[in-house]
């Protein structure tokens, strides 16, 4: 029986500030690795027999993000799928089984996996999930559930029951258990019957349906609705968006899991974190002999058990210990490690301010490239913009802002009030406002130009498009 992976690339990451913010959340970072988690899940599924093409379930604002990525690592989806608004795990797994099953796909499983997990155990991965499929095959709806090291009180735990007659190695699913106090979770732990709720699942898109019409009816029938008036945006599924909204935001485990008498646990012990907080990220990588992770440009001198991550400045920490320490370019984060789980109020608060450094960092992505801000200040701001290359931006034009372009590397073609010129390495061009105007890379090379802007109002919202080739006027 075939097995179709659906990754559930949604969520923001907060406790991961300042390196995991909405318009790049940690699932589309590098945070264990030279690729980002998302890329991880997918590769680490490599070795898996009968494993599919994957359903890519995201937000419409990481959509090229996850396009990309998935093409760096030559996977090519069945679809990505595109959430209009986050409505929890139950909505998104019913939308792909409902794309399954237009497949009439009786004989495949669909294995759910969120993308923001570490898994450092692929063998035993690869092997939790064959015997898995043995459980799923027989009706049953199986989640892996981790065999817990200590009694971790973030997590929430399955309570394990009698063994699968002619399925070894997986059990009854007695019950879900809420995150415990510390007392409760030590007798978890002693007791040997609890695991840690992993979120990954293993059914067959029929018997998930079903169950789902049976216990949350309305997410049921709001979701197909939503895929069958979805359409075809280029690469991307495009949900109906007031059918999706009328979804009930439900979790799989609340809508499902809770309620159904064919629930499976299959428990694993592979390695397994949800890299929920900079404390469990730096539990996965590897440390010094004082218990330190650093990554990038750090210097340390009598520090202890701390993790210092630079992102681009140089970072020096003298007699610390059990600190986390963030450097990023418009924001550092230090902490204590026993406060990691308050990082959340970081982003609270900046949204409260109506600040925008829980949103984006200062290097902003974009489908043609990106763009940083290096600079601003009344009535002007500069920035760094990069086109790859046979890329473009969209024909467009601003109200309140001029811009002057100077091109640092690389060939441009600037398409201004109809007339195109080309320009090269520092050759500039000035757009007045109320221009239209158009930037595109001819060549094989990334480009690279300064934009300096100047108005009285700069805001990204201060763009007219006539046209784009991502779908965006």
């Amino acid at each position: 029986m075939k097995i179709v992976p659906v990754i559930l690339s949604g969520g923001s990451g907060t406790r991961l500030w300042p390196l995991s913010r909405q318009a790049l959340p940690k699932q589309l970072l590098p945070l264990t690795s030279g690729h980002s988690m998302l890329q991880e899940t997918l590769l680490r599924l490599g070795g898996v027999d009968a494993m599919e093409s994957p359903i890519v379930v995201c937000g419409n604002d990481h959509r090229f993000l996850v396009a990309e990525q998935l093409l760096e690592i030559g996977s090519k989806p069945k679809a990505i799928v595109l959430e209009p608004i986050g409505r929890n795990t139950a909505p998104a797994i019913a939308v792909a089984a409902s794309c399954l099953l237009k497949e009439s796909a009786d004989d495949v499983l669909m294995l759910v996996l969120p993308a923001d997990h570490v898994i450092q155990n692929k063998v035993a991965f690869s092997a939790a999930i064959a015997v898995a499929a043995q459980a799923a095959k027989s009706g049953r709806l199986v989640t892996f559930g981790i065999k817990p090291t200590v009694p971790e009180t973030g997590y929430g735990y399955i309570n394990g029951g009698a063994a699968l007659a002619n399925c070894p190695g997986s059990y009854e699913l007695s019950r879900f258990v809420e995150k415990p106090d510390l007392d409760t979770a030590k007798q978890y732990l002693a007791s040997g019957d609890y695991y840690w709720n992993s979120g990954m699942f293993l059914f067959s898109p029929k018997q998930y349906m079903e169950e789902l019409a049976q216990y949350a009816p309305d997410i049921a029938s709001k979701a197909k609705d939503a895929l069958e008036q979805s359409y075809t945006d280029l690469d991307f599924v495009r949900l109906h968006e007031d059918s999706f909204k009328e979804c009930p935001s439900q979790s799989v485990d609340y809508a499902v899991m809770e309620h159904t008498r064919n629930a499976a646990v299959v428990p694993v012990d592979i390695g397994w974190s949800d890299v929920g907080s900079w404390t469990a990220l730096a539990d996965v990588l590897d440390k010094d002999e004082a218990g330190n992770v650093t990554v990038g440009d750090v210097y340390l001198n009598g520090v202890k058990n701390s993790m210092v991550r630079s992102e681009g400045r140089m970072v020096a920490a003298l007699g610390v210990e059990n600190l986390i320490i963030v450097e990023t370019s418009d924001a550092v984060l230090v902490a204590h490690k026993d406060a990691a789980q308050d990082v959340k109020k970081i982003v609270d608060y900046l949204k409260a301010q109506g600040r925008k450094e829980h949103e984006y960092h200062s290097r902003v992505y974009r489908p043609w490239g990106w763009y940083e801000g290096i600079d601003a200040a009344e009535r002007f701001q500069v920035k760094r913009i990069m086109v790859k290359p046979g890329e473009k931006l969209s024909l467009q034009m601003h109200h309140h802002r001029a811009e002057h372009w100077v091109v640092v590397s690389g060939t441009a073609i600037v398409t201004k009030n109809g007339e195109a010129e080309m320009l090269c390495e520092n050759q500039s061009t000035y757009i007045p406002i109320g221009a239209t105007h158009r930037l595109e890379n001819p060549g094989k090379l990334p480009l690279h130009l300064i934009e300096v802007q100047s108005g009285g109002y700069l805001g990204e919202d201060d763009i007219v498009r006539f046209e784009d080739t991502y779908g965006r006027s």
